[in-house]
């Protein structure tokens, strides 16, 4: 409670002792790089923009810090993931940061989700089943199909808080869009060989990867997602392996290396270790970069891969 107390008095601070240069483009503050990432393709010169998260980080876990709240004090449009990703941080950020602009349902509050088919939508909410989100699985940044997508909905959220654009953040996605799906067309080929793959898991947050490339996520390390692991839950997650030959751990940048190894090595599965956001990893900054690195990383830790 006292670092709260404490967080919130820098926050106050700040934003009170700060002065907010003359802008001549539109500030816009996104959760994660990935978004911010496809906002500057849509927005370019007409937007400046930063994240929130520099892409190492638990999507569920951002830290707090105080200058976050002085830049969406100042932030004409602040873009998120949604499907409740960004529950514990972003709305106490936007009561911090007390901009009218950015306030849920105000203008310039974009959720990137709308247009998103989200997979995994629990259909009974049980807080004993550990962090469940109600609207679907969150973690879509890692299809970039469904990013097609939130990139529509970040243009159109663009478009609504300066109108006089509309034009230019269309043709700017028209771009991007193309730029994307033929990227998307080269990965599908190169994914070939890992089609009928499997894996295992840190988090819940490799489904929609899997899906894309026609491989298959059939458990993870966590219980459940948010639940920490246990040791029975580790013997029964490899004994499951073992009988049904595992291809891949994936360890999450952001989660603790030393068990993901050790199942691992129990299994005789393949550890690779994977950002699950951009910038997560140098080699992954920019979203077709994140794709393309995670893409190749998994191809490459198969027998025979290059």
């Amino acid at each position: 409670m006292k670092r709260h107390i404490m967080v919130l008095a820098l926050v106050a601070w700040a934003i009170a002792s700060s002065r907010a240069p003359a802008i001549a483009t539109l500030n816009v503050v996104t959760s994660i790089p990935d978004l911010a990432d496809v906002t500057r393709q849509i927005g370019g010169d007409l937007v400046h923009v930063q994240s929130l998260a520099t892409g190492v980080e638990d999507i569920h876990a951002v830290p707090m810090k105080p200058q976050f709240a002085v830049l969406l004090n100042r932030a004409d449009v602040l873009v998120i993931l949604g499907l409740e990703a960004e529950h514990a941080f972003i709305p106490a950020l936007i009561d911090a940061a007390r901009n009218p602009k950015i306030q849920r349902d105000a203008p310039g509050y974009v959720d990137a989700s709308i247009y998103v088919r989200p997979l995994e939508v629990p259909t009974r909410i049980d807080r004993a089943l550990g962090d469940q989100h109600p609207m679907g699985n969150p973690h879509y940044n890692l299809d970039p199909v469904r990013m097609k997508d939130a990139a529509r909905a970040i243009a159109e959220g663009l478009a609504r808080n300066d109108p006089g654009n509309t034009a230019t953040y269309q043709k700017n996605l028209d771009a991007y869009l193309a730029t994307l799906d033929a990227a998307i067309a080269r990965w599908k080929e190169e994914a070939a060989p890992l089609k009928g793959k499997t894996l295992v898991s840190y988090h819940p947050d490799m489904v929609y990867f899997t899906t894309r490339f026609g491989m298959e996520a059939v458990g993870t390390i966590e219980v459940r997602a948010g639940v920490d692991p246990t040791p029975m839950h580790v013997d029964e997650l490899e004994k499951m392996m073992r009988d049904t030959h595992v291809n891949f751990v994936v360890r999450e940048v952001q989660y603790p290396a030393g068990l993901a190894e050790s199942v691992a090595t129990a299994t005789g599965a393949t550890l690779i270790e994977l950002p699950v956001m951009s910038g997560g990893l140098p080699q992954t900054q920019g979203y077709i970069n994140f794709i393309d690195y995670n893409l190749h990383t998994m191809l490459a830790a198969q027998p025979g891969g290059a």
